[in-house]
């Protein structure tokens, strides 16, 4: 299966021969770098027991190299139908082993597509990758079999999505991801990579679901509209933006902002806010 997938044609060859340009209302950034993209599919946990999920496969750079590093299944969800004629000789040339859904990611349920446990690894495109995120934190944490996220998204999300309390980039998408997995940068990405190139460095994050913080969090869209109150207004204190609040009770003083609080304190105020 292997040599089927190496012997097809260079993904720029495939693009050239069918027309496909990248399309800045997708958000489409392709990557060429066999070494890159072979490096991202690769770091995906466990990857030759998983089913993995790209999303916005585009030519299929990414899925040649997840096919190559020996997942189980592929399923891609692409919504930008040109792409139709290189993504189906991807799926001729994979021996059954990958599926696509022309769709739109944000509308997709996951857990039924996949069946059972499965991993995500994508190049995101620009313009919705923290949407995405947010949902896929919201899913993980209401039960959904997620094993492992590893993405690419801009060098400054992906800061956003590791940072802790006290760094500058702290804000809703670390708290997020904090409550529900642990996350890490994995390596930083050149936008000489990309073509078009961006304006912007990327980074690969490696998300991993942490079951047992996801066991003390309850309704996280509890913590969604905390965090979205808080942050929305970051440089007011706290006691200004919720009111008739006794922060004692938390052990604060009302002053604080929303850069100041833990996660851990998020949860915690979540809980017992009415509303």
């Amino acid at each position: 299966m292997k040599n089927l997938i190496s012997s097809l044609p260079p993904v720029s060859e495939m693009m050239r021969e069918c027309g496909l340009e990248p399309k800045k209302q997708f958000g489409q950034n392709f990557l060429f770098d066999l070494n890159l993209t072979g490096r991202i599919a690769r770091s995906v946990p466990d990857i030759e027991k998983s089913t993995v999920i790209e999303v916005g496969p585009g030519p299929a750079g990414l899925t040649r190299a997840l096919l190559l590093a020996g997942a189980q299944h592929v399923i891609a969800i692409e919504k930008d139908k040109t792409t139709e004629p290189i993504l189906s000789k991807v799926v001729s040339a994979s021996s059954g082993r990958l599926d696509i859904i022309y769709d739109d990611a944000l509308r997709v349920n996951m857990s039924e597509i996949a069946g059972g446990e499965f991993a995500i690894c994508a190049n995101l495109p620009y313009n919705v990758g923290t949407e995405l995120l947010i949902n896929w934190l919201h899913d993980t944490a209401q039960g959904a079999p997620i094993k492992s996220m590893t993405l690419m998204f801009q060098r400054e999300v992906a800061e956003r999505i590791v940072a802790h309390v006290g760094d500058e980039q702290y804000g809703r998408l670390g708290v997020l991801t904090s409550l529900v997995a642990d996350a890490r940068i994995l390596f930083g990405v050149p936008s000489s990579a990309f073509v078009p190139r961006p304006r912007v460095e990327s980074a690969v994050v490696q998300i991993i679901p942490n079951y047992e913080k996801i066991k003390r969090i309850g309704d996280i869209s509890k913590i969604e509209n905390l965090t979205a109150r808080l942050f929305g207004m970051r440089r007011k204190m706290i006691r200004g933006i919720i009111r008739n609040i006794d922060w004692n009770i938390f052990d604060l003083t009302g002053a604080e902002r929303a850069e100041e609080l833990s996660p851990e304190k998020f949860l915690e105020i979540s809980k017992k806010l009415i509303a």
